[in-house]
């Protein structure tokens, strides 16, 4: 009798789907778990900052300040840039922060607001003031972000990891070094809300110091002449941005009854260079 042998009736090693529909079902499954991740770590996020202690935000600053070296032509100017903000702090924006201000030679159009009290202001960004006034906005500016911790929120999930890390291993260890070596200050990005309520805070902070609102705008108008906004970093994203943040602080000014009055030209000896370090 010849033997023939019996096939079975379903195939354990081949899947009677198809494989782009498998393929399908396994991206789909991945997204939704990166999905769950990332909205869990940006809630983790909102309920962290409001939290988080000084000490420990001064911790995680070492990752980040680590990178920022202060090259000698522009000491000077770093020491100037510290005597306002203590004005603007000590007269009209008393804040939880010793804030210690860094210059950074480059030729970026951007200033950062940084964990533990740490303001980067690059020379690109210096070169375009025109009066002491239309600085101190800017410094103040950066003031308002530390005045909602909206710094803290901007380094978003880096800062959950970080802060993970800093409890379970301290304050100096590979992964915070990693993350904050990976971290650049012109990505440092906030809502337009965010940015609108950094833009008041200013507004506020220098009619108390000056007793006018002189040159607040100055800078944003002009953006449309000097450049394509892509390079002013976090400050600006695209021309009917600025206008619109230009209208929003003339109309509050005017809401406020604060005057426009004669804006402070910037000491003659200060130096703004751009080349990069």
């Amino acid at each position: 009798m010849k033997f023939t042998p019996r096939q079975p009736g379903i195939n354990v090693n081949v899947t009677p789907t198809h494989p782009l529909k498998e393929l399908a079902i396994l991206a789909g499954g991945l997204l939704t778990i990166v999905v769950g991740v990332y909205l869990a770590l940006g809630l983790a996020v909102d309920l962290m900052v409001p939290r988080l202690s000084m000490e420990l935000e001064k911790k995680l600053a070492g990752a980040f300040i680590g990178k920022i070296v202060e090259t000698e032509p522009v000491a000077g100017t770093t020491r100037y840039l510290q005597a306002l903000v203590d004005r603007l702090q000590d007269r009209c924006a008393p804040l939880p922060y010793t804030i210690t201000v860094h210059v950074k030679a480059s030729d970026a159009v951007n200033a950062a607001a940084l964990p533990g009290g740490h303001m980067v202001v690059f020379t690109g960004l210096l070169a375009e003031m025109a009066s002491e006034n239309e600085l101190a906005f800017v410094l103040a500016h950066e003031l308002g972000h530390y005045a909602h911790r909206d710094h803290l929120r901007g380094l978003g999930r880096a800062l959950v990891l970080m802060t993970a890390s800093t409890v379970l291993l301290g304050a100096d260890n590979s992964i915070n070094n990693m993350i904050g070596q990976g971290m650049v200050l012109t990505e440092l990005s906030f809502s337009r809300k965010q940015e609108t309520q950094a833009d008041e805070f200013a507004l506020e902070t220098l009619f108390c110091h000056y007793g006018h609102v002189a040159d607040a705008t100055s800078f944003f108008s002009k953006i449309p002449k000097d450049g394509d906004p892509g390079r002013f970093g976090h400050y600006f994203a695209s021309h009917p941005e600025n206008r619109r943040r230009i209208g929003h602080l003339e109309d509050l000014a005017r809401e406020r009854g604060y005057p426009t009055g004669t804006p402070l030209p910037l000491p003659a000896e200060l130096v703004f260079t751009n080349q990069p370090s």
